[in-house]
């Protein structure tokens, strides 16, 4: 480990503490995907060198806004980003049930690697969200996204998670209040704006709640 790279995973842990333990499945994580990266583009090179304050603490944060919920699904999880880490924090937990959904089958074999080697109560689902969805939603509590879609898009990605009851975390950034707005067109939200602990044009994005706006044509009845 470089210098430069102890110096961001010490900033990294004083922004978002978690235990040793939790500590040393982090960095099973990080060392797996610094080797990956190599053959498979998990996340934008330039942030490799900031890898724990750009991605391992980004997806912390979301942890404490989870409160003691248990069973998460992570849409889109690529690199792991927020899943894997959010596994990692949760491991201690008993009944910890952390969901990753990735299309892409080369990073969804690197998420079934990295759960291996850091033991991780993480199942890896290789397929098109839509396609999971209305099959996994029954008792989730929390369903996160980072940098998946536009709000509008990813809350249709959501929707049967929402339906049922989770909260939805999705990390965003400084558009957010423009994506809530074009959001507001076709969805009633209930949801909150959090600043970023690590990016000071980010956002958290807690929904709790997401329906659907019923729109008629002229001349047709409600439905």
């Amino acid at each position: 480990m470089t210098e430069s790279d102890s110096s961001d995973r010490a900033r990294a842990l004083q922004l978002t503490p978690v235990s040793r333990e939790t500590e040393q499945r982090l960095d099973a994580i990080v060392a797996l995907l610094e080797k990956w990266q190599r053959t498979i583009n998990l996340v934008a090179p330039a942030t490799l060198p900031q890898v724990w304050t750009r991605h391992i603490a980004d997806s912390l944060q979301l942890v404490p806004l989870a409160g003691e919920a248990t069973r998460w699904v992570d849409l889109g999880s690529g690199g792991g980003f927020p899943g894997l880490v959010v596994a990692a924090a949760l491991a201690e937990r008993r009944e910890a049930d952390v969901t990753l959904v990735e299309s892409d089958s080369r990073k969804a074999a690197f998420l079934r690697e990295a759960a291996r080697i850091a033991e991780l109560p993480v199942t890896v689902l290789p397929a098109r969200i839509e396609q999971v969805a209305p099959k996994i939603a029954a008792g989730v509590e929390i369903v996160s996204a980072r940098a998946l879609a536009p709000l509008p898009k990813l809350l249709e990605l959501a929707a049967p998670f929402l339906a049922q009851g989770a909260t939805g975390l999705f990390l965003k950034g400084q558009d957010v209040d423009n994506e809530l707005t074009q959001a507001s067109k076709s969805w009633k939200l209930k949801a909150q704006i959090k600043d970023s602990l690590t990016d000071r044009g980010g956002h958290v994005l807690i929904v709790r709640a997401a329906e659907p706006l019923v729109s008629t044509s002229p001349g047709s009845a409600p439905v």
